[in-house]
């Protein structure tokens, strides 16, 4: 029984864990752009390389 203490105490240092580094992506920005990424992929190639040859 001892056992499934110490188990359910390890996942919530684990779930407390996930969750802190969560906020800190998003308190970094990490979830800022959410419309680049979707469109992406119809972007061609030759347009991203001309774009950032000129920036």
């Amino acid at each position: 029984m001892s056992i499934l203490l110490y188990l359910i105490i390890i996942s919530l240092c684990v779930a407390v864990a996930f969750l802190g580094a969560f906020f800190w992506a998003v308190r970094d920005g990490q979830y800022d752009d959410d419309y680049t990424p979707s469109i992406r992929i119809l972007l061609d190639d030759d347009m991203i390389d001309k774009s950032e040859k000129t920036n």
